[in-house]
């Protein structure tokens, strides 16, 4: 089977470690990821729903976000207090975006996109910008995300939110509890497996820009992504079921949430872009383990039984 994703595998010595659950390894990551992206300070959270539950919470406002997204992004900006109004939008797949701007500072969710200096290009200094590390994202872990700003005040919050609302000390012992805060950091083994897929980060964006551009010359498209190939085809679902028989994986990224039951009832318009897409939308092998002839298969394959919509 052609997959979809590539998850690269690990075998780990946790001895290694010099404290189970939250070892120097998680600091050093966020020290690296940071500076990687730009930003002065990092907060590691176990998910980066988790990231945005925490950013979002008891804001009392309404966030204004696109249907076409993973549902786990509307639990959390539901659960944190606020309420949800869907727009059309249905291009910022595989890219970043402004989850909500409360006008003296922005959260840019860039679940989906990690580039270097990212931050400096795309927030200012008191800006929250989360990044995931779900197994199949550009830098996958056993799940995982990030809060990057360089608001110190933003992040030593966060910090001390996710050790259970404690204030950060060197020593267990020393920490002190300021409020009743979550268990959300990130552990030792999410931080491991992020930092050695973070050193493959280059190489595999170099080798998924050639996957890329062939993709797009061979279907006539102009996509940008680097975690997810999409493409809409008239007959999407007959598609995926006759690619599955030639063993190559498809997804579906993703469904038009407005219209499932626990949303609808924040959705007060008809969204045409996002209820067209889907049921056009489906996801082509993309990873940096595809040969050559894997991607002839799959572009003779799509061109064969699958009717582009451009």
């Amino acid at each position: 089977m052609i997959k979809l994703f590539n998850i690269n595998d690990y075998k780990i010595d946790t001895s290694i470690f010099d404290h189970s659950l939250h070892a120097s390894i998680v600091e050093e990551f966020e020290n690296k990821f940071a500076e990687y992206v730009g930003a002065s300070y990092a907060c590691s959270v176990s998910s980066a729903t988790n990231a945005i539950f925490l950013s979002l919470l008891d804001k009392n406002t309404v966030v204004q976000v696109p249907s076409i997204i993973p549902p786990v992004v509307l639990n959390a900006i539901i659960n944190s207090g606020n309420r949800i109004k869907f727009v059309d939008n249905t291009e910022w797949v595989g890219d970043s975006y402004v989850l909500h701007d409360f006008g003296d500072y922005k959260i840019i969710d860039s679940a989906q996109k990690v580039e270097k200096d990212q931050y400096l290009k795309e927030a200012s200094n008191d800006d929250l910008m989360i990044f995931s590390f779900y197994p199949t994202k550009p830098v996958g872990s056993l799940d995982g995300g990030i809060i990057v700003s360089n608001n110190y005040d933003k992040i030593r919050w966060f910090k001390a939110a996710v050790m259970n609302g404690m204030e950060y000390a060197n020593n267990n012992w020393e920490r002190k509890i300021k409020f009743a805060g979550w268990k959300m950091y990130m552990s030792s083994i999410q931080a491991y497996v992020a930092t050695q897929n973070f050193y493959k980060l280059e190489d595999k964006k170099k080798i998924l820009k050639q996957v890329r551009e062939k993709y797009n010359k061979e279907f006539n498209l102009s996509n940008t992504s680097e975690h997810l190939y999409r493409i809409n085809v008239k007959n999407r679902d007959n598609f995926i079921k006759q690619m599955k028989k030639l063993g190559i994986s498809c997804g579906i990224h993703y469904a038009a949430t407005h219209l499932l039951e626990p949303y609808s009832k924040y959705s007060e318009q008809v969204l045409p872009k996002s209820e067209i897409s889907e049921k056009t939308t489906v996801s082509v092998p993309f990873n940096e383990k595809l040969t050559d002839i894997n991607l002839q298969f799959i572009i003779s394959s799509v061109k064969k039984h699958g009717e582009i919509i451009l």
